[in-house]
């Protein structure tokens, strides 16, 4: 696993998206790992949204809503892909 981005720090069930809040940049087409205690999986960004408005990366700082394949709780940690 490689470099934490950041962590989930709220989890929309009806939409599955996170809300991020990251510690280094974040961009469409990223491959993440999705981890909490035992539970992680893998999952490629496709959609980042700031402010309700989409965008193509996001930067450390920032709180991004990213839209997942599988759900993620809160405290969860964001990583690279290995």
């Amino acid at each position: 696993m490689g470099v934490e981005l950041g962590k989930v720090i709220h989890w929309y069930d009806k939409i599955s998206v996170a809300v991020v809040k990251l510690n280094a940049p974040l961009k469409k087409g990223d491959r993440i790992v999705v981890k909490r205690g035992e539970e992680e999986f893998e999952d490629t960004i496709t959609s980042i949204q700031i402010d309700h408005k989409d965008v193509e990366s996001a930067k450390k700082g920032d709180a991004a809503a990213v839209k997942l394949s599988q759900k993620a709780k809160e405290g969860s940690l964001v990583c690279e892909a290995g």
